[in-house]
């Protein structure tokens, strides 16, 4: 699958959607030990640029990702989201600026199996108070885009799991987010699905010029992306 956008040819950004400034995290064990995760991590996300984060299970992925949408703070260095620092901001801050700015689409779909299709990819947007009927314009226009329209008023729980995480999809990409973060997106489906689900977080996203930052253990679905980055023992390395 060709990637959609080309690196070369996007506009130069003077402030990064996403910057990680030699940023580490450690956490302290029961026995009084701390175990270090990250160790000086830096590097930047553009608009409409996709990066794939890729490395063995423990080396810190998710923890990246954590700290990139400011569910947690580093223990040393800076994490920056549009220019804002978000060690400097209270959690009601951080929580606020995550919902104007990040998208997050799970492993595990993480969708409410008792509300419809459409209900769950409009959620969001009832959480932060957008208008019900432009929501739900928007909602149904996603699921046009993922050919899940006529799915709209089942119940989420009817579906399958490639469909499931279409919708997830769906409803990360709502509020038309400029950063979207997704850890393993593909890891609980068959490879059919899967290839559809990458498929469709890499177009929907360039469609609306986010900045895509996912992990994966696959070399094939990382080099779907821009760039290529690779976690070892909580260090970066460039290159898969």
């Amino acid at each position: 699958m060709a990637r959609p956008g080309d690196a070369a040819t996007m506009a130069p950004m003077s402030t990064p959607l996403l910057e990680f400034q030699q940023v580490s995290r450690g956490f302290a064990l029961p026995d009084g030990r701390r175990r270090a995760v990250l160790h000086g991590v830096s590097f930047a996300v553009a608009r409409g640029e996709s990066l794939a984060m890729v490395g063995r299970s423990g080396s810190g992925k998710s923890t990246l990702l954590h700290l990139a949408a400011g569910i947690d703070l580093p223990s040393a260095g800076e994490v920056r989201l549009d220019g804002a620092a978000l060690s400097g901001l209270a959690d009601r801050r951080r929580s606020l600026l995550r919902r104007q700015h990040v998208g997050l689409v799970f492993q595990f779909f993480h969708l409410l199996p008792h509300l419809s299709v459409l209900e769950n990819v409009a959620l969001p947007g009832w959480v932060a108070g957008d208008p019900g009927a432009e929501t739900r314009d928007r909602a149904r226009e996603l699921l046009e885009r993922v050919g899940l329209a006529d799915r709209a008023d089942d119940r989420a729980g009817k579906l399958s799991g490639g469909e499931m995480q279409r919708v997830a999809l769906c409803r990360a990409l709502l509020r038309r987010p400029p950063l979207v973060l997704a850890d393993e997106p593909t890891g609980n489906l068959d490879e059919a699905a899967g290839a559809r689900v990458m498929e469709l977080l890499l177009q929907l996203s360039a469609d609306q010029h986010a900045g895509l930052l996912y992990v994966t253990h696959s070399r094939e679905q990382a080099s779907l992306a821009h760039r290529v980055l690779r976690l070892r023992d909580g260090r970066l390395e460039a290159g898969a």
